[in-house]
């Protein structure tokens, strides 16, 4: 175990406390004089300057909150020397977790309505009972500690920061389950599933008894996973990955909310693209051909849809044969795909090999579970109208090994495999695909006006420009919604959520005109010209002209203009579209921007590297602003439907922080907070935990970053914000 040189100095230390349990006073002189020989300032733990009483959990608090690691080490140095610990000083503090210093004790100060005359002995009880069940455990030990953490755990102020403590004070007995480890906990794949959603569906401190058995069930999980050797190292990768994932998302607030938007629109799915393989060496094709199906073995599994996971479908597999990890994980996705990811209208090439392509066909129907003797053990199934039959040669080097394979975001094997089927029977496909067509849901501007925040005056002068301009650009600070509001933009304008006449891509340093619009790619004979996105996208809105089409580019000013639009550049102005067209580069083909495609940009203006525009592109955009929505009747119906005042009072403080980030000069309005952190929650399930870890994972890095070179006014308003859930207790 590397690291955790934290943990002897901990447990020995905190054996040390015990023995002061009713000497408290001489504790608290020691406390007293070991912030003095450490130079530091003592904080205030009462109402006096001087507390009377402390107990061993606000001990343990004041070298565990936020601080710098070197007035740590100093002061668990002088603690070390005034309490006699053996144990070396800590080096480092690998997955300790931290308090909040706005709450740092364990008890109310004296004369607050909320402190109980014995809450301080209560939780010297529960500390005593705790090592003593750590230390020597059986069963007596066990129900004077499980007696001991319900007296104390409602204690106004603590909540999950009881088991914080606990784990201070005994890291290999205990189970940290502040708001970080119930993340990572309740993750996909970090622990067992029935655990993790266990642990997932906790909305408050559990009793002394459930803590108990989740201490001792998590322990055996590790225990069989021989991932973690105990809870220190698992709460170290909790706050790793946490802190891996927080990375990541400041780099999204300072790139776009691409990810976001695309979480967003979960309910609008487009089409997907598989391979097949029917049968072994495809020899159910036929039958499957002719029964107007696909199916998958694997049938001793059961009804897919009966298992939570992909994870529980492959351990049914493991039960089922005795086969490799690597083909149970194959098999299991194939069934769990064709259970939970197809969808009807998905487009299914059936294959023959790794060469040879033998049909096409349109899902038509959700998954079925034949329990059939006749089936053959094919008891997963889908209808399939399959639309061809006959042989074709793959067109690229090798089709993939697995039986079911989507293929969707390979774009250039998905082209190629449909220009096989281009002159197959064509009126048949084109029939069964408009009528897919018309099956998307409708949308109106009254849904846009209800799922993005902007008045009704705005939305109409945004609809007006991109109709009059052709080319619009919709920017502002992160976290205003721009990449969700162009989708829904698009879709008010057409009237349905129709994926197929909207095409999105994201610009960036090494995106090309090869990319764009065409050029030469290697291929398995050399080299082949390849018809770029805008491109492929224009020739599709040219054989549609009475309807509109979207383009819409994420983070269009990170991408070099010039070389990406190339000599199209002129023909995307509104007074140039559908003309003589320009001779393009790779082609002899002379090409225009249609007039009925719309292109939607969208630029984060909080990037200052990239805020000087190419004038070019200004000339021929209309620019949009989009502003946080806090004060506008869709957000306000939102946040009333919520019916919480954590929430109202987190709102408000966001708004005064808007105002100051708009007055500050070294920031100003293009920095402000966007209404989109807050959004997608509801009111059944939210509670202070949720609002918590926006504030703490997304807000207070963003702060940071903002105010690095001020970071007092960071503090400031960090503390305003984390104070919120301090006063919600």
């Amino acid at each position: 175990m590397s690291g955790f040189t934290w943990v002897p100095f901990y447990m020995e230390f905190a054996g040390k406390l015990l023995t002061y349990q009713f000497e408290r006073p001489a504790m608290v002189q020691k406390i007293i004089k070991a912030y003095a020989q450490a130079e530091l300032k003592m904080p205030r733990l009462d109402s006096m300057d001087i507390p009377a009483d402390m107990d061993p959990f606000t001990v343990f608090g004041l070298f565990n909150k936020n601080m710098k690691d070197e007035n740590r080490i100093a002061l668990c140095r002088a603690l070390g020397s005034l309490f006699d610990v053996g144990a070396a000083v800590p080096s480092d503090f690998d997955g300790v977790p931290l308090l909040n210093p706005l709450n740092a004790t364990f008890y109310r100060f004296t004369g607050d309505s909320d402190r109980g005359e014995r809450d301080v002995d209560m939780l010297w009880t529960c500390f005593a009972t705790a090592l003593a069940y750590a230390d020597h455990p059986d069963e007596d030990s066990r129900q004077a500690f499980v007696h001991a953490f319900d007296t104390v755990k409602d204690l106004k102020g603590n909540r999950w920061k009881l088991t914080m403590g606990l784990f201070w004070v005994r890291p290999y007995a205990y189970l940290n389950l502040d708001s970080r480890n119930r993340w990572f906990l309740s993750g996909l794949g970090n622990m067992e599933q029935t655990f993790a959603a266990a642990v997932k569906a906790m909305r408050e401190i559990p009793d002394g008894a459930t803590y108990v058995s989740i201490c001792t069930r998590c322990r055996e999980l590790l225990v069989a996973n021989e991932k973690y050797a105990n809870f220190a190292e698992l709460s170290a990768d909790a706050w790793k990955v946490s802190e891996a994932v927080n990375q990541i998302q400041r780099e999204q607030r300072a790139d776009g909310e691409t990810i976001g938007a695309a979480l967003a629109d979960q309910d609008v799915r487009p089409v997907h693209y598989w391979l097949y393989a029917p049968g072994q060496s495809a020899t159910r094709w036929d039958e499957f051909y002719r029964q107007g199906i696909m199916a998958l073995g694997w049938g001793e599994t059961g009804d897919a849809r009966q298992f939570a996971s992909r994870e529980a479908l492959k351990e049914k597999l493991r039960q089922q044969w005795d086969q490799p990890d690597s083909t149970m994980s194959n098999s299991s996705l194939a069934v769990w795909q064709m259970a939970h990811e197809m969808k009807e209208g998905d487009v299914v090439f059936a294959k023959q090999g790794r060469h040879k392509i033998i049909g096409r066909g349109i899902v038509t129907s959700d998954y079925e579970f034949v329990d059939d003797d006749s089936v053959e053990g094919y008891a997963h199934q889908r209808k399939v109208k399959w639309t061809n039959k006959g042989e074709w040669t793959y067109p690229k080097e090798n089709a993939p090994m697995k039986t079911l394979t989507d293929i969707t975001a390979y774009t250039g094997i998905v082209e190629s495999l449909n220009s096989l089927f281009i002159h197959e029977d064509e009126d048949e496909v084109s029939a069964e695909e408009e009528e897919h067509a018309s099956s998307y849901p409708p949308y109106s501007p009254t849904n846009f006006l209800s799922d993005v925040y902007m008045s009704r005056e705005k939305y109409l002068t945004l609809v007006n420009l991109l109709r009059k301009k052709k080319n619009v650009i919709l920017q502002g600070a992160p976290g205003v919604g721009k990449t969700f509001a162009a989708k829904r933009l698009a879709y008010s304008m057409m009237g349905a959520k129709d994926q197929s006449r909207v095409a999105m891509v994201q610009f960036h340093q090494s995106y090309s005109y090869e990319d764009f619009i065409m050029g030469f790619r290697p291929s398995a004979n050399g080299f082949e010209l390849t018809q770029g996105v805008f491109y492929t996208f224009c020739k599709k809105a040219q054989d549609d002209l009475d309807k509109e089409y979207f383009f819409i580019i994420d983070e269009i000013n990170r991408g070099n203009l010039s070389k990406i639009f190339g000599e199209l550049f002129m023909l995307i102005e509104s007074d140039k579209r559908g003309g003589m067209g320009l001779q393009l580069l790779y082609a002899n083909e002379r090409f225009s921007v249609p007039e009925n495609v719309r292109i939607i940009g969208m630029m984060n203006t909080a990037d200052r590297s990239l805020a000087m525009m190419d004038y070019a592109l200004r000339r021929r955009f209309a620019f949009f602003e989009m502003v946080p929505g806090f004060d506008t009747e869709g957000f306000r119906k939102y946040q009333e439907s919520l019916h919480n005042e954590t929430f109202d009072r987190l709102i408000d403080c966001v708004k005064d922080l808007n105002k100051a980030i708009s007055e500050d000069e070294s920031l100003g309005e293009d920095f402000r907070i966007g209404h989109s952190y807050f959004c997608e929650l509801k009111s059944d399930t939210l509670n202070d935990c949720d609002l918590e870890d926006i504030v703490r994972f997304e807000l207070v890095p963003l702060l940071k970053e903002y105010w690095f070179d001020e970071p007092q006014k960071a503090k400031n308003w960090i503390a305003r914000l984390e104070g919120i859930f301090s006063d919600s207790d």
